[in-house]
Protein backbone atom coordinates (compact mmCIF):
# COMPACT_ATOMS: atom_id res chain seq x y z
CA UNK A 1 0.00 0.00 0.00
CA UNK A 2 1.29 3.34 -1.03
CA UNK A 3 0.91 6.08 1.72
CA UNK A 4 -0.75 9.56 1.00
CA UNK A 5 1.30 12.39 0.20
CA UNK A 6 -1.02 14.21 1.55
CA UNK A 7 -1.96 16.25 4.78
CA UNK A 8 -5.58 17.57 6.75
CA UNK A 9 -4.39 20.80 7.97
CA UNK A 10 -6.94 22.90 10.76
CA UNK A 11 -5.10 25.24 12.29
CA UNK A 12 -1.96 27.29 11.98
CA UNK A 13 -0.57 25.48 9.09
CA UNK A 14 -3.33 26.62 6.66
CA UNK A 15 -2.38 29.14 4.36
CA UNK A 16 -2.20 32.17 5.76
CA UNK A 17 -1.91 31.04 9.33
CA UNK A 18 1.04 31.95 11.36
CA UNK A 19 3.04 28.32 10.95
CA UNK A 20 2.41 28.08 7.16
CA UNK A 21 5.76 28.11 6.12
CA UNK A 22 6.71 24.74 8.16
CA UNK A 23 4.51 23.15 5.47
CA UNK A 24 7.63 24.07 2.80
CA UNK A 25 6.52 24.05 -1.17
CA UNK A 26 5.47 21.52 -3.78
CA UNK A 27 1.86 21.00 -2.45
CA UNK A 28 -1.39 22.06 -4.27
CA UNK A 29 -4.49 23.14 -1.58
CA UNK A 30 -8.43 22.13 -1.73
CA UNK A 31 -10.65 23.02 0.64
CA UNK A 32 -11.90 19.97 2.87
CA UNK A 33 -14.00 18.91 5.65
CA UNK A 34 -13.62 15.77 8.09
CA UNK A 35 -16.05 14.16 10.00
CA UNK A 36 -16.59 12.65 13.34
CA UNK A 37 -13.67 14.57 15.10
CA UNK A 38 -14.41 17.62 17.24
CA UNK A 39 -12.26 20.96 17.26
CA UNK A 40 -10.51 22.63 20.08
CA UNK A 41 -9.27 25.70 21.12
CA UNK A 42 -6.25 25.80 23.25
CA UNK A 43 -5.70 29.26 25.06
CA UNK A 44 -3.12 30.04 26.23
CA UNK A 45 -1.16 28.20 24.07
CA UNK A 46 -2.91 29.48 21.07
CA UNK A 47 -3.43 26.65 18.90
CA UNK A 48 -6.04 24.04 18.18
CA UNK A 49 -6.39 19.82 18.91
CA UNK A 50 -8.12 18.15 16.79
CA UNK A 51 -9.64 14.79 18.68
CA UNK A 52 -12.05 11.99 17.75
CA UNK A 53 -15.20 12.94 18.28
CA UNK A 54 -19.38 12.11 17.24
CA UNK A 55 -19.68 10.79 13.82
CA UNK A 56 -21.85 13.98 12.98
CA UNK A 57 -19.52 16.72 13.87
CA UNK A 58 -17.71 18.34 11.24
CA UNK A 59 -13.93 19.96 11.17
CA UNK A 60 -13.39 22.43 8.03
CA UNK A 61 -9.48 22.76 7.07
CA UNK A 62 -7.66 22.08 4.15
CA UNK A 63 -5.55 19.19 2.27
CA UNK A 64 -2.07 20.07 1.01
CA UNK A 65 -0.98 17.40 -1.58
CA UNK A 66 2.41 17.38 -2.40
CA UNK A 67 4.63 15.95 -4.62
CA UNK A 68 6.65 12.79 -3.38
CA UNK A 69 9.77 14.56 -3.20
CA UNK A 70 8.35 17.46 -1.48
CA UNK A 71 6.40 15.30 0.73
CA UNK A 72 9.54 13.46 1.93
CA UNK A 73 11.13 17.38 2.28
CA UNK A 74 7.96 18.71 4.20
CA UNK A 75 7.15 15.56 6.39
CA UNK A 76 10.31 16.42 9.24
CA UNK A 77 9.34 19.73 9.80
CA UNK A 78 5.46 19.29 10.30
CA UNK A 79 6.13 16.09 12.75
CA UNK A 80 8.50 18.80 14.49
CA UNK A 81 5.72 21.53 14.92
CA UNK A 82 2.95 19.07 16.12
CA UNK A 83 5.39 17.48 18.79
CA UNK A 84 5.40 14.14 17.38
CA UNK A 85 8.35 13.00 18.72
CA UNK A 86 7.46 14.52 22.16
CA UNK A 87 7.54 12.85 25.24
CA UNK A 88 5.07 12.58 25.74
CA UNK A 89 3.25 13.50 22.04
CA UNK A 90 1.53 16.33 21.49
CA UNK A 91 0.30 14.97 18.58
CA UNK A 92 0.03 11.75 16.76
CA UNK A 93 0.20 11.23 13.14
CA UNK A 94 -2.46 8.96 11.93
CA UNK A 95 -4.90 8.27 8.49
CA UNK A 96 -8.24 9.29 7.96
CA UNK A 97 -10.79 9.60 5.43
CA UNK A 98 -12.49 13.28 4.66
CA UNK A 99 -14.36 14.71 2.05
CA UNK A 100 -12.58 17.25 -0.23
CA UNK A 101 -14.71 20.31 -0.98
CA UNK A 102 -16.38 20.29 -4.46
CA UNK A 103 -15.04 23.00 -6.83
CA UNK A 104 -18.60 24.25 -7.97
CA UNK A 105 -21.07 21.73 -7.48
CA UNK A 106 -22.17 19.96 -4.35
CA UNK A 107 -22.77 16.53 -6.55
CA UNK A 108 -18.87 16.18 -7.04
CA UNK A 109 -17.99 15.62 -3.69
CA UNK A 110 -14.39 13.24 -3.22
CA UNK A 111 -13.33 11.38 -0.37
CA UNK A 112 -9.55 11.03 -0.14
CA UNK A 113 -7.39 9.32 2.47
CA UNK A 114 -4.94 11.64 4.07
CA UNK A 115 -3.02 12.12 7.38
CA UNK A 116 -3.78 14.09 9.91
CA UNK A 117 -2.57 14.96 13.27
CA UNK A 118 -4.67 14.31 16.29
CA UNK A 119 -4.40 15.40 19.81
CA UNK A 120 -2.43 13.07 21.94
CA UNK A 121 -3.03 14.86 25.23
CA UNK A 122 -6.83 14.17 26.45
CA UNK A 123 -5.84 15.31 30.02
CA UNK A 124 -5.13 19.19 28.92
CA UNK A 125 -8.81 19.31 27.01
CA UNK A 126 -10.42 18.57 30.90
CA UNK A 127 -8.38 21.60 32.14
CA UNK A 128 -9.60 25.19 31.80
CA UNK A 129 -8.66 27.21 28.44
CA UNK A 130 -10.05 24.64 26.49
CA UNK A 131 -12.65 25.21 24.68
CA UNK A 132 -14.71 23.51 21.62
CA UNK A 133 -15.01 25.38 18.06
CA UNK A 134 -18.60 25.05 17.60
CA UNK A 135 -17.96 25.75 13.87
CA UNK A 136 -15.72 23.52 13.60
CA UNK A 137 -13.44 26.17 11.70
CA UNK A 138 -10.36 27.16 13.76
CA UNK A 139 -10.35 30.67 11.84
CA UNK A 140 -13.74 31.51 13.39
CA UNK A 141 -11.71 32.10 16.68
CA UNK A 142 -10.86 35.71 17.97
CA UNK A 143 -7.65 34.61 18.93
CA UNK A 144 -6.32 32.09 17.02
CA UNK A 145 -2.78 34.77 16.27
CA UNK A 146 -1.49 34.86 20.11
CA UNK A 147 1.25 32.57 20.08
CA UNK A 148 1.56 30.37 23.07
CA UNK A 149 4.35 30.27 25.39
CA UNK A 150 5.55 27.17 23.33
CA UNK A 151 6.03 29.22 19.95
CA UNK A 152 4.16 27.22 18.52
Amino acid sequence: MTLPARVFVYGTLLPGERNAHVAARGFTVRPATLRGFTLHHLHPEGYPALTPGPADTLVRGAVLEYTPQAWEAALPGLDELEGLHDTPPLYIRQLAVLTLDPPGTPDREEEVTVWVYVYARPERLRAPGAAVVPSGDWRDVPDRDQRGADGR
